[in-house]
């Protein structure tokens, strides 16, 4: 038996640790506003959820990107006594080098020896079994605010299991880095896919527990299943803010130019131009072979292990947009999407029924499912004014930014 003086010592341990933590985090997310303000993420404020985890047993949906200062949160509630009994890891996996799309394995955590089970393989959400030795289940993983992003998904089919199984979910809520941005068309019904699942814009403009909240309040989960959820709120923080990631969320979102411009971007893998897959600077360049003589500057796609290993236009001079310096505060202020390298990158090309044909490559998209609906596609190619194009994706855009304001918990 542990004496009492044992026990003091570790609560001590446990105060400083946390203190220390919070100082480090406050010394680090130093935000550019108008006035700097200090955000702390959920994660980082352990004061408020290691109660809720004493004597339970716990499973964690992570991936590189849940740290608790600079460490993995997995390996700081480790640390401070917390029974992680397993982890679930989404796509990219639990460390965040596997490839866009690529399936992920079970596996044993070579550092804790945890048993980690991939949620992007043959399963997409915890089963029964998997919940059979779980009293909680932590979601703790950074989002950038695009609907083609899966992370949501994989946020609504563990709300779906947890739901089953009454098992309840904390989440240890992260800024939107494209918080600001509500726009585009919504989803249609009829182009629900792994790349989106519900009846959204784009760019939805929540944070994950705020989504969270819209998927228990919109009855989004089969069957009317209601998750019961316990959000870890972000302090300090507003959807105005900027947020610089201080980890990048997946091997293609490596910078936070390439985090700005992805909402316009990804667009582009519904068509024959490469996004900058298989390259080091993903999703800020556009460009093809085609539009050589076109365009001056150029990139040369090759395989890339962890990133990209059979990227669109593999070793081939692709010319096109280079986007790595792209005043990204001018989307700020417009708040919306850039539509205008689509518009000017069709008319550029010179084979314009080869644009959107998904039969010329297996590493292009479907440009109805990434835009939502199929009437984008047609109204690119029938030359149809940026501004008739954002008339289209009303009144359903205008009633979504009101539905959002039901699930908002930060300005």
């Amino acid at each position: 038996m542990k004496s009492p003086l044992f026990n003091l010592f570790i609560a001590l341990g446990i105060v400083v640790f946390i203190a220390c933590t919070k100082k480090q985090v406050a010394n680090k997310y130093t935000v550019s506003t108008n006035q700097k303000t200090q955000i702390i993420t959920g994660a980082d404020q352990i004061s408020e959820y290691l109660p809720l985890l004493k004597g339970k047993r716990v499973a964690m949906l992570v991936n590189q990107t849940s740290i608790i200062g600079k460490k993995a949160s997995v390996d700081s509630l480790l640390s401070l006594g917390v029974n992680i009994v397993k982890v679930f890891g989404p796509e990219h996996g639990f460390r965040g080098n596997a490839s866009a799309g690529a399936k992920v394995n079970n596996e044993v955590d070579q550092k804790t020896g945890i048993p980690i089970i991939s949620l992007y393989g043959k399963i997409k959400r915890p089963t029964k079994e998997h919940l059979a030795d779980v009293d909680v289940m932590i979601f703790d993983i950074q989002d950038v605010g695009a609907r083609f992003y899966t992370y949501i998904n994989t946020l609504a089919h563990v709300m779906e299991s947890c739901a089953e199984n009454g098992k309840e979910l904390i989440i240890l809520d992260r800024p939107n880095p494209n918080g600001y941005l509500v726009d585009g068309p919504i989803l249609e019904k009829q182009n629900y896919s792994g790349i989106g699942m519900f009846p959204i814009p784009i760019t939805h403009g929540l944070t994950i527990g705020e989504f969270a909240q819209m998927i228990n309040g919109e009855g989004w989960l089969p069957n009317n299943l209601q998750c019961k959820i316990k959000i870890i709120k972000i302090a300090n923080y507003n959807h105005d803010m900027s947020y610089d990631l201080p980890v990048f969320p997946s091997p293609n979102l490596n910078s936070q130019q390439s985090i700005l411009l992805y909402p316009s971007t990804c667009l582009f893998e519904g068509t024959i131009l490469s996004q900058g897959r298989g390259t080091y600077i993903p999703f800020t360049v556009l460009g093809a072979p085609a539009l050589k003589g076109k365009y001056d500057f150029s990139f040369k796609p090759v395989s890339i292990q962890g990133m990209s290993e059979t990227p669109l236009h593999q070793n081939e001079d692709c010319f096109g947009l280079d986007l790595r310096k792209y005043d990204t505060s001018i989307l700020r202020k417009s708040r919306q999407i850039n539509l205008s390298w689509m518009m000017e990158l069709y008319k550029a090309y010179p084979m314009k029924d080869k644009f959107f044909d998904r039969t010329q490559s297996k590493q292009m998209g479907d440009i109805n499912k990434l835009a939502g609906t199929e009437k984008f596609k047609q109204q690119i190619i029938d030359g149809v004014s940026e501004a008739e194009i954002r008339k289209s994706w009303e009144p359903g855009l205008s009633d979504f930014k009101v539905l959002r304001k039901k699930y908002l918990i930060y300005p």
